[in-house]
């Protein structure tokens, strides 16, 4: 077929849409023409991605959240069953978002359109019985950990390592230097306190990083701390959860879109956990880690759960580099303790920093959106017969 081809994308969360938009400048970078179109969010659009949906904004997890939305995920499916009988796309790329996703796959498998998954769900650690479902319902996989690869293979998987993409994007990351001028200035010990980039995690887990802060304070006065928002109404909640608690008096900055920098000027992080555990892995900056579930995940954690870790540098190392608290309950007291430990002990904090140096020279390999680009189009090439044109 001599037409360029059109890609559709389904990605559902704030950490996907950037790496769907790098995705889609490493297709267009080769094939000028390609058409991409699906759910996503801003940064997507932004790529020359035809939204028909911004999935991005809704970013739910647990299943009462999933519960709430349920209308609409429903009638997407149905639009996107609609569309592909009309006008056969020829792939969909899925990444991450594995609860929609896999509604999707079925979709476009049921119109013979090819499945690629970037940045796939971590079946090695939950549910690996659903290999079953990937090797039916997924063409190809593009794995961004080393040791996915053999795994999926292992199953009958077709599955092709292209590194993390998120390792390219804090490459090219251009800090807010203003911003970085200014807290170096100012007095005190910095601890990064980082939410979560979704409502739910937020709500979930903002009492205890308060109670953390308010620990750490106690014990080491010169300690100040900056939360780490993504968005407007994230810093909202946040600070409207300070003003009711006893953490008012405390040196607190609620700061919009400066993860970055405040993770590179942080003497060390409390974090829930996610892929932000990547930068602070990339950063070298020692953090806990705390992530906590409804009593109704948990019960089905205990069956579904097989990893030994919960935080991607942990699975990386093979090591708890990171503390991490994870379930129903969290113990401030717990997590201010390792905080704490590292500001009275500098050479255990260099320890940490040297042990996270050796573990990014190893894991963090640069071009990932480009790889995953290559075989995409290599794939279709071969499947198709497509003819790119530059």
């Amino acid at each position: 077929m001599s037409s360029a081809p059109r890609i559709y994308f389904s990605v559902g969360d704030p950490s996907g849409d950037i790496h769907g938009a790098n995705l889609i400048e490493e297709l267009k970078r080769t094939e000028s023409q390609i058409h991409c179109e699906g759910f996503g969010g801003d940064l997507m659009k932004e790529a020359g991605c035809e939204m028909h949906y911004p999935l991005c904004d809704l970013a739910v997890i647990g299943f009462r959240a999933v519960l709430k939305h349920i209308s609409t995920f429903k009638q997407l499916l149905k639009q996107t069953d609609e569309r592909f009988r009309r006008d056969r796309p020829d792939a969909l790329i899925l990444i991450d978002y594995p609860g929609f996703n896999w509604h999707m796959a079925r979709i476009a498998k049921k119109h013979k359109v090819p499945v690629f998954f970037f940045i796939p769900p971590q079946m090695w650690a939950w549910g690996g019985w659903r290999a079953r479902k990937m090797r039916r319902l997924v063409d190809h996989v593009l794995s961004v950990l080393p040791f996915e690869r053999d795994w999926y293979q292992t199953r009958h998987i077709s599955c092709d390592f292209v590194g993390h993409p998120f390792f390219d994007e804090l490459r090219q990351f251009s800090p807010d230097l203003s911003f970085l001028e200014e807290q170096q200035r100012k007095p005190g010990t910095l601890i990064g306190l980082l939410p979560g980039s979704r409502r739910q995690e937020i709500a979930r887990n903002l009492e205890t990083i308060i109670q953390t802060a308010t620990l750490i304070h106690a014990q080491h006065p010169s300690a100040r701390f900056a939360f780490a928002c993504l968005k407007p109404e994230h810093a909202t909640t946040v600070q409207e959860q300070i003003q009711k608690s006893s953490a008012g008096h405390l040196p607190i900055e609620v700061c919009v879109g400066k993860t970055s920098e405040i993770i590179d000027l942080a003497h060390s992080c409390v974090s829930v956990s996610g892929s932000v555990s990547l930068e602070l892995l990339y950063r070298l900056t020692p953090t806990t880690i705390l992530y906590r579930i409804s009593r109704l995940e948990a019960f089905f954690a205990r069956f579904l759960m097989s990893a030994r870790y919960i935080t991607l540098v942990n699975m990386l190392a093979k090591r708890e580099l990171f503390p991490e608290y994870y379930g129903t309950k969290l113990d401030a007291q717990i997590l201010s303790n390792h905080v704490l430990h590292w500001l009275e002990n500098p050479s255990e904090h260099d320890k940490v920093r040297e042990s996270l140096r050796l573990l990014r020279d190893e894991v963090a390999i640069p071009g990932a959106c480009g790889r995953a680009a290559e075989v995409i189009l290599d794939k279709l090439r071969q499947r198709n017969g497509l003819r790119l044109v530059a």
